[in-house]
């Protein structure tokens, strides 16, 4: 049981002493309401058959805005009832008004399924209880519910765009599948009613910029059929909840944050695993003292879910994990993986295992973070910090439900944010959440839903677009008529291409469509084991790679991209692949640049040149250009394979700085420049040979001998310890007891561990500050980063907004440069 584990973990000797630390959040009363006087009486008896006699105060108060005909979000805790909280009102309005229909918008396939379950649940108790005596309800009242997304099959999809009251889906569906041929649910958007928008803190950024067009374009459809929809969103706690769906839907928003829901004791423990060589500073590997921690919750019969931060990470953990099941009573079927990759029923086989007990372990990326539901776990690791205080929140809310006690624990990897964490905790646990930010208004993702509204309706001279009035969009429109891509008749523009616009046009990517990962049966037919979408899949299943799938292992025989097929053979090797990488940024247009002015009274008494900075469009080219083998366990690098991949190329803007030597000169001098190379003297190679023969040419942390690439010398006490007032003592510095072997892996986290323990300035970003600034971790004082590049330099006269809207003269050429 849970509470014997966490006595265990406090007094074992392995574990206790990497604890760095443990906060108990108590037991939480519910905060409950009767039944509001206007719920329908199907509706409460339809709740009392399901035991439930009372609502949380955040459902009571969603009900009220949602009544009144306000747009609202939800922003509660996991498992606070988010779901019941949307679904009155839509199910009350469906009573009421038998034409009534609703969108329900989840941002995966995976979450609509769950939802639907849900849904159906609910609607087989209410059909039972509507009668003749509950007008305007009679006995052929209906609500038919249906999924309408990329796996629904062609022969339903008729039958759902005519008869379905709740259409559930997801914004890429909606962009690509019913916006464009909405006269095939004319009768749908005349009566749309509700559009309920669930995890809405994952419409963020580029994905988040994406899916607020096509709200807009939701709503330019609505009011063509004489509807507007009143909107319901539900996130999980972030920054600004108000503000994103604000932002989402261009209309006000009632904040609901009050979560009265009922909560067990919380348990989050931040552990760091223990070192293993302090002259090195190197601590234990995260995935196993996360696979000997998951041990003991399967021991203890707790239920859990880990979270891994790639989908390699998760194979590794769960062959691990399968590997050393020591409770005899648990078999390796009982732990499974869940990621991006598996097919769908797969996933519906974990989730359901989950939710009945079957599965007491499921190791997971980020896929498992969204809301669906998987019962009540007892315990949420996360194998390193997940990037951002609302994602750690989130994964660690998966465990606990109702007044279940539980527990989360983060394990720190070697990564500098990680132990940041672990040496000061306060900043995870009394930080607020991270903001999500989206800008519908970005140039070339605003010009690609202009095409698709065109598409789906002619542009009315004078008609606006979301908040963007008709001045703001004319000069998008007058583009597309230059480009030849519209039509000005008789005051409308009109589409003319024969292309149909959103179907080359990725919400979440720039490669939208999947690779299919296939293998042969021993009778001879292929048989699809996952996708990978096309994006990873130059690195994740190029010829030769070793894929991971369940813990099985498979060899890559030959990727098709023009097929869009992986030809895979299950093996057991003894070897993992790592994909190489190249990437190159080219500055393919300066938009804004200025000179940075010398500072004054440093090199040259204000005169001249410090530098420049810059602003424009660049080119980002990725190329896989190898793969290299490393074995189990010991990371042994058996060699790198060249490959020739095709490049990948991202087209977007950004800032650059470049510095003078006299800048260069100043940084030097405040030490936060640590970007020469070390001169270890003429002697180096020969010292170097010596200490790589004394350590028998094997890296002294691993092991791992040398084979097609020396091994590094690594100075143990750092070289620049040895640098007094610009001389360096190479002697000391370069004695053989000061010296050790080591391979690239190990020598790169032993770097990294210097940099951590390093007592130099850090380069980091303030919350709510936009300008990049010089962090010192000592004093926890923020500088200007050009003050301390240029001394106390001139303000630039240059400023640029990092996102600028459209206007002027400057539009078009700002739209052909881009587009090029």
């Amino acid at each position: 049981m849970l509470s014997s584990l966490l006595d265990f973990w406090k007094r074992d000797a392995d574990t206790a002493p990497n604890i760095f630390a443990w906060r108990t959040s108590p037991p939480r009363p519910a905060q409950t309401h009767p039944f509001p006087d206007d719920l329908p009486v199907p509706l409460r008896e339809a709740l009392s058959t399901r035991k439930i006699s009372l609502l949380y105060s955040h459902q009571v108060t969603a009900w009220t805005h949602a009544r009144a005909g306000r747009n609202l979000i939800l922003a509660t805790g996991t498992a606070s009832g988010k779901t019941l909280a949307y679904n009155l009102p839509v199910l009350a309005k469906m009573l009421e008004d038998p034409q009534a229909r609703a969108l329900y918008l989840f941002p995966t396939k995976a979450l609509a399924q769950d939802q639907l379950s849900v849904i159906s649940d609910q609607l087989s108790v209410l059909r039972t209880l509507i009668t003749d005596d509950w007008s305007p309800i009679t006995d052929h009242w209906s609500l038919i519910t249906g999924i309408y997304d990329g796996d629904t099959p062609q022969k339903d999809r008729p039958s759902i765009r005519r008869n379905a009251r709740i259409v559930l889906s997801n914004p890429d569906m909606l962009h690509t599948g019913i916006l464009p041929h909405h006269a095939n649910w004319s009768d749908f958007f005349s009566n749309l009613k509700f559009v309920v928008i669930d995890e809405a803190h994952t419409y963020r950024g580029v994905f988040g910029s994406h899916v607020a067009n096509v709200i807009r374009r939701l709503k330019r459809i609505a009011d063509f059929y004489g509807s507007k929809p009143q909107f319901i969103l539900a996130s999980a706690t972030i920054g600004n909840p108000k503000e994103l769906a604000e932002a989402l839907i261009e209309e006000p928003v009632a904040l609901i944050d009050n979560d009265g829901s009922l909560r067990g004791e919380r348990h989050f423990i931040i552990y760091n695993p223990p070192v293993t060589d302090a002259a090195l500073g190197l601590r234990k590997s995260s995935l196993l003292e996360s696979v000997r921690l998951t041990n003991h919750l399967l021991s203890h019969d707790v239920q859990s879910v880990v979270f891994a931060r790639t989908r390699r990470s998760v194979e590794i953990l769960l062959i691990n994990l399968q590997s050393q099941i020591s409770n005899s009573l648990i078999s390796s079927s009982q732990i499974r993986g869940y990621r991006s990759g598996y097919l769908p029923h797969q996933r519906r086989e974990i989730e359901q295992g989950l939710r009945d007990g079957s599965v007491k372990t499921v190791v997971a990326t980020n896929a498992l973070e969204l809301g669906i539901d998987i019962g009540g776990l007892g315990a949420a690791l996360m194998v390193g910090y997940p990037g951002t205080i609302a994602s750690a929140r989130q994964q660690a809310g998966r465990a606990g439900r109702g007044d279940s006690p539980a527990v989360s624990i983060l394990v720190a990897s070697p990564n500098p944010l990680d132990q940041f964490l672990a040496h000061h905790p306060e900043y995870f646990f009394e930080r607020s959440p991270e903001m999500a930010l989206v800008n519908p208004n970005h140039l070339l993702i605003l010009l690609e839903h202009l095409r698709c509204a065109m598409f789906e309706l002619p542009f009315q001279r004078g008609e606006s677009f979301g908040s963007l009035s008709w001045g703001v969009i004319e000069e998008y429109l007058d583009f597309l008529l230059s480009n030849h891509e519209a039509h000005f008749s008789n005051e409308k523009y009109y589409w003319m291409q024969d292309a149909y616009p959103a179907a080359n046009i990725s919400l979440r990517s720039a490669s939208p469509q999947s690779v299919v990962l296939q293998t042969v049966t021993e009778d001879g037919r292929p048989l699809t084991v996952g996708t990978v979408d096309g994006e990873s899949a130059s690195w994740m299943v190029h010829a030769g790679a070793i894929y991971m799938h369940e813990a099985q292992q498979y060899f890559v025989q030959e990727l098709d991209l023009e097929n869009r097929i992986a030809h895979l053979v299950p093996v057991g090797l003894d070897y993992y692949t790592e994909a190489q990488q190249q990437s190159e940024i080219q500055i393919t247009s300066v938009n804004a640049q200025a000179d940075l002015p010398s500072p004054a009274g440093r090199g040259g008494g204000g005169e001249g040149k410090a530098g420049g900075k810059g602003y424009g469009e660049i080119q980002v080219i990725t190329q896989v250009v190898g793969f290299k083998k490393l074995r189990w366990f010991t990371n042994e690098n058996l060699g790198l394979e060249p490959l020739d991949m095709p490049p990948s190329e991202l087209q977007t803007t950004g800032y650059w700085l470049t510095l003078s030597e006299a800048a260069l000169r100043n940084l030097r001098d405040a030490g936060v420049w640590s970007n020469d190379p070390n001169d270890y003297g003429p002697g180096w190679p020969q010292i170097r040979a010596a200490v790589r023969k004394r350590d028998q040419f094997k890296c002294q942390v691993c092991g791992a001998p040398e084979t097609t690439r020396e091994h590094d010398v690594h100075h143990k006490i750092p070289f620049r310890a040895f640098i007094q007032n610009g001389v360096v003592n190479r002697e000391q510095a370069n004695r053989l007891e000061n010296l050790i072997t080591l391979c690239q892996g190990c020598h790169r986290k032993v770097e990294q561990n210097v940099r951590i323990r390093s007592r130099t300035r850090r380069v980091g970003i303030r919350a709510g500050q936009s300008r990049a600034v010089v962090f010192d971790v000592r004093r926890g004082r923020p500088g200007n980063l050009f003050r301390a590049c240029l001394g106390r330099g001139q303000r630039s006269t240059v400023h640029r907004p990092l996102r600028p809207r459209p206007g002027g003269d400057r539009l078009q050429p700002e739209i052909i440069r881009t587009a090029r």
